[in-house]
């Protein structure tokens, strides 16, 4: 994982300073964080770290989040971590974050991952949890666009894992995040999300 960078909202490479482990599952993405941690070095480590949990293993058949013994590894890790956060997949039915907004509302840091570039729901994944209230940091990561940064910034999103690939063209990436700098009628767009009311 360690092929990808960190950008915040303002396209600044913020990876020296990423402190976001991934809980390491057999489903984790590449990308999703940059580095990954299992359950049982979780539990033997002194310090306590940030850490970055897969949503779909704490829900349960109906969508919400799941009792007994996921509860249970769910509080134990919530024992063993500074912070947690968790990363969902944009392909998931955007129903299930209104099924949990409490829950959510929790987390410091929600991924969303988005699996094929022709997949637009990342945005509306964004801006449900924007109206529903979440203040914490959302990132995108997976197959998005550069073309999409801009407006993915006004649905909401906070920051990008980006491949090392795609970082070896910085102008690109850097043009990427200015694209929507002012609006037509002379506002920041920036400061203009989706959600916001005119």
């Amino acid at each position: 994982m360690a092929n990808h960078h960190v950008l915040n909202n303002k396209g600044a490479d913020i990876s020296q300073k990423d402190t976001w482990l991934a809980l390491y599952t057999d489903e984790l993405p590449d990308g999703i964080t940059l580095s990954h941690v299992s359950l049982l070095e979780l539990l033997q480590k002194q310090e306590k770290p940030d850490v970055l949990l897969p949503l779909s293993d704490l829900l349960d058949a109906k969508g919400n989040i799941a009792g007994g013994l996921s509860q249970q590894v769910h509080e134990l890790i919530i024992q063993h971590a500074s912070r947690t956060g968790v990363w969902i997949t944009a392909n998931s039915d955007t129903e299930i974050l209104t099924r949990i907004p409490e829950f959510l509302l929790q987390q410091e840091l929600i991924v969303i991952h988005v699996p094929a570039f022709t997949d637009g729901r990342g945005f509306s994944f964004a801006q449900t949890l924007r109206h529903m209230g979440y203040e914490g940091e959302i990132r995108m990561a997976g197959k998005f666009g550069r073309d999409q940064i801009a407006y993915l910034l006004r649905a909401g999103t906070d920051s990008f894992v980006i491949n090392e690939h795609d970082m070896q063209s910085i102008s690109d990436i850097s043009q990427a995040f200015n694209a929507l700098a002012s609006s037509y009628d002379g506002r920041d767009a920036s400061a203009l999300p989706m959600f916001a009311g005119a």
